[in-house]
């Protein structure tokens, strides 16, 4: 997982330069950090989907397969019906 790099001391200090008490200064940056705990990265994201990309690849192969089939059992079927009627 990637880490983001985040001074909390110096958001501190910048907070309460601008006139934000101590408590709150110390407390907004805590959730600040505890926001980005959830953080889903680039690379989360692409492990959490490869097993549905692969999902999709062999339905994709199946499909392919299928549609072939099919073609080979409507020609069969219309040189049966050519071949009773002409």
């Amino acid at each position: 997982m990637t880490t983001i790099t985040f001074d909390t001391q110096e958001a501190v200090i910048k907070l309460k330069a601008v006139g934000v008490s101590q408590e709150h200064a110390d407390a907004f940056v805590r959730a600040i950090v505890e926001s980005q705990n959830s953080l889903v990265t680039k690379t989360d994201l692409e492990l959490a989907l490869t097993p549905i990309k692969t999902d999709l690849a062999v339905l994709k192969a199946d499909s392919i397969t299928l549609k072939w089939m099919m073609g080979v059992l409507i020609a069969g079927v219309m040189s049966i019906v050519i071949k009773t009627f002409f």
